[in-house]
């Protein structure tokens, strides 16, 4: 018997490049008139085209799904009708957390864009990074933030998984998650310390606003965050995935952990008080080495082989995974990921095999 399950749903960022050299285009402008989106800069309904902070970018969203089959092929649509939307007008999009040739990206024409460009200098300048951000469903802000409150430690995991941004300016960064070391310039983002409930949340974030440093409630960039626009918990660790595979995989190890985390807060098991200072390390290590290498394991605060890693958090969200019927599916995800590698893995493999960036970013457009 499949226990009730929440929804989950997926928005996806993408750079827009030019299909035969692979160059940026800064024309999202263009691209959402005439696929008649409106051009906002922030998700309203969940679904559809939207711009980004730069105009080289385009995001997706996925509609909530509660079964990863729906999820999957939701984001094949999505991701279709973004390659559509660019070939419109002679474009294409790319599944990368960062462009690796140098740029000087072009803000999208907005006013709230051309106030946190102005405000953030260099750093939001160089912001053309792109994210998988994924919402699982929740009942209210309470549940929320007691799921907030418990899932701290098995985010770098996903970041792990994900990883697909190894190249930056024209070399490799060494970093198999160098969009997460570009992100975590930003004043507001990263891991967050414990919040204790719905209204220390609201203090903490209130505080944050005070300070006139944000330019609004949009920028509290932590890794999760209560989504100020939908009823859910929203994961925003994660780089864009190269294959949409990974991005499932993630989705379903998210609504696996806000599960786990509700079960715990209802059974009254406190979260575990690991330090902010320590969970940036963690982070540190996801970015580093992705699943290839060594993370820190949640359970002792030692470093163990991804992998060992991974399967921990597997085992810790497994009872919430098998009442859910996914924990068939994330094992296969899981095989896969391991198998083939993960997005850094691939574009690695790529510039091994040319010599030439441009073949990098030619692989990773969707829908090649």
């Amino acid at each position: 018997m499949v226990a009730e399950r929440r929804s989950v749903g997926v928005e996806e960022e993408f750079l827009l490049v030019d299909p035969g050299d692979g160059a940026a285009r800064a024309i999202a402008a263009t691209v959402l008139r005439l696929d008649g989106a409106s051009a906002r800069t922030e998700p309203q309904d969940g679904s559809g085209l939207e711009a980004e902070l730069h105009a080289e970018q385009l995001e997706t969203g996925t509609e909530p799904c509660v079964d990863l089959d729906e999820l999957a092929a939701e984001l094949g649509r999505t991701r279709a009708h973004a390659a559509e939307a660019a070939d419109a007008v002679g474009a294409a999009v790319a599944a990368l957390g960062t462009y690796p040739l140098a740029i000087d990206a072009t803000a999208f024409p907005k006013d709230r864009n051309l106030r946190v460009l102005e405000r953030f200098a260099l750093t939001g300048r160089e912001q053309l990074t792109c994210g998988c951000h994924v919402h699982v469903g929740v009942a209210d802000d309470e549940e929320a933030v007691a799921a907030l409150d418990r899932i701290r430690p098995w985010l770098p995991p996903l970041l792990a998984l994900s990883v697909n941004s190894p190249f930056w300016a024209g070399e490799d960064s060494g970093y198999a998650s160098f969009r997460s070391q570009v992100w975590s310039r930003w004043p507001s983002a990263g891991p967050y310390g414990l919040f204790g409930s719905a209204a220390g949340y609201r203090r903490v974030t209130a505080a944050m606003l005070a300070t006139e440093t944000l330019v609004d409630d949009g920028m509290l960039y932590f890794d999760a965050r209560v989504s100020q626009r939908h009823p859910t918990l929203e994961f925003r660790i994660a780089d864009v995935c190269h294959d949409r595979a990974d991005a499932v995989l993630v989705a379903a190890l998210a609504r696996g952990l806000v599960d786990t985390a509700v079960r715990e807060w209802r059974a009254g098991r406190g979260p575990d008080p690991v330090r902010v200072e320590e969970l940036r390390l963690h982070t540190w290590r996801a970015a580093r080495s992705g699943s290839s290498g060594e993370l820190v394991d949640p359970t002792t605060g030692r470093p163990a082989p991804a992998a060992a890693v991974v399967e921990r958090l597997v085992e810790h969200v497994g009872a919430a995974l098998e009442e859910s019927g996914d924990l068939a599916r994330v094992r296969e995800l899981l095989g896969a990921v391991s198998a083939r590698g993960t997005g850094a893995d691939r574009q690695r493999s790529v510039f091994a095999e040319t010599g030439d960036l441009r073949a990098v970013i030619k692989d990773a457009t969707v829908g090649r």
